[in-house]
């Protein structure tokens, strides 16, 4: 069964910044492009398997929804949700700032 990718705007906004950091106020546009792709090939084992990470239900995280999930990238997280046949990306952040979320 294939799983479509859904992200929200905030998480568009979210991933842009992440890469944008490391390639323009790291100076790093290499390891940005890496980045890049890392997140991507997160991307792709979510939709061959969305229900690899277990749910979560700690207070910062239900905001998104009562099965929502978190799948890790070096220190960032991906936070979605598992609806039918789409997955919805609700935010790409660093781990430590889910709790300020």
């Amino acid at each position: 069964m294939g799983y479509t990718i859904k992200p929200s705007v905030k998480s568009k906004e979210d991933f842009k910044a992440y890469i944008d950091y490391i390639k323009i106020e790291c100076g790093m546009p290499m390891t940005a492009a890496k980045h890049y792709d890392g997140i991507l090939e997160c991307f792709a084992t979510l939709q061959a398997n969305p229900f690899i990470n277990s749910v979560r239900n700690t207070p910062s995280l239900l905001q998104f929804g009562m099965n929502v999930r978190r799948h890790n990238f070096k220190k960032m997280a991906i936070i979605y949700t598992v609806n039918n046949d789409t997955i919805y990306i609700h935010r790409i952040v660093a781990s430590s700032m889910i709790a300020c979320l």
